[in-house]
């Protein structure tokens, strides 16, 4: 590894001085570097397995960076050294949350949804954890959550043996549930383990999936594994009030991430993605 990092270091115009892995999870191997220029961080993977998979991190980055005062760590390097890529990052240093903190977050998030686009979609397909995420342009929010959110992780699902019912009549009940907004720049893989707190105090995002969709799906993200308190949704329905009804859609998007889980890590998320299909079945 030191022969790799010490690679990457020439490439990227920099002299590395000592490095520690950092926790990254199952799809990225990180680690913190020390430099003459300061703390930074690389994040690694086989080329071959993720084909694209830094860059379209580093588009999101950047996207995010430009549409929100939430804080979101610079881009700075980005490469190939053989068979190994890597995506060089500002290392944020963490702090203790400041008074107001869930309030700033709601705030944030609510200028980035705010950031808007003629279609939904995105420039350019990308990942959500390790499987890909297309981002053909679609005209409504229904189109577009049905054609590339569902149905590609539908079609994931079969190819790995689990089948369901009644998907055509799903889909057809499902048109009129979801409001008619504009398409919103969000997260797109908004949960606990994807922001953290700057030396400042201030929420910082990591990691994200954009692309322009129905900004409910970040808040209903949000809400499937905890980690986010009520004043968070409060504030944000104060800067941009949510469409009658989000309550009662809240399984519905989060039936996207779901299946995600479901075709990462198995059986164990079936029976809540059956459930949200019978009932809207």
């Amino acid at each position: 590894m030191i022969d790799l990092l010490t690679q990457i270091a020439q490439q990227e115009n920099f002299k590395l001085s000592r490095f520690r892995n950092l926790a990254g999870g199952s799809i990225n191997d990180v680690f913190l570097l020390q430099t003459n220029l300061g703390k930074q961080v690389v994040k690694i993977n086989k080329a071959s397995k993720f084909p694209g998979m830094f860059e379209a991190e580093k588009i999101g980055l950047e996207c995010l960076k430009k549409a929100t005062k939430l804080d979101v760590p610079r881009v700075l390097g980005l490469g190939k050294i053989h068979t190994t890529a890597y995506l060089l990052l500002e290392y944020k240093e963490t702090g203790t949350p400041i008074q107001g903190f869930w309030e700033n977050f709601g705030e944030g998030l609510a200028e980035l949804h705010r950031c808007t686009a003629f279609f939904f979609g995105f420039y350019s397909a990308n990942y959500i954890g390790s499987l890909p995420q297309f981002n053909e342009k679609e005209t409504t929010a229904s189109a577009f959550y049905i054609n590339q959110r569902l149905k590609p992780q539908f079609r994931m699902a079969a190819e790995k043996g689990f089948s369901f019912k009644n998907l055509h009549l799903f889909y057809q009940n499902i048109l009129q549930e979801i409001p008619d907004e504009k398409p919103a720049l969000i997260h797109g893989d908004l949960w606990g383990g994807n922001f953290l707190v700057n030396k400042k105090g201030l929420p910082c995002l990591i990691d994200p999936a954009v692309c322009f969709a129905p900004r409910e799906m970040d808040l209903a993200m949000m809400k499937i594994f905890g980690g986010f308190p009520s004043e968070i949704f409060s504030i944000y329905d104060e800067k941009f009030p949510l469409a009658p009804g989000f309550e009662t859609r809240i399984p519905l998007w989060q039936l996207y991430y779901l299946l995600v889980h479901l075709n990462i890590f198995g059986s164990s998320y079936l029976s809540q993605v059956e459930e949200i299909v019978r009932n809207y079945s």
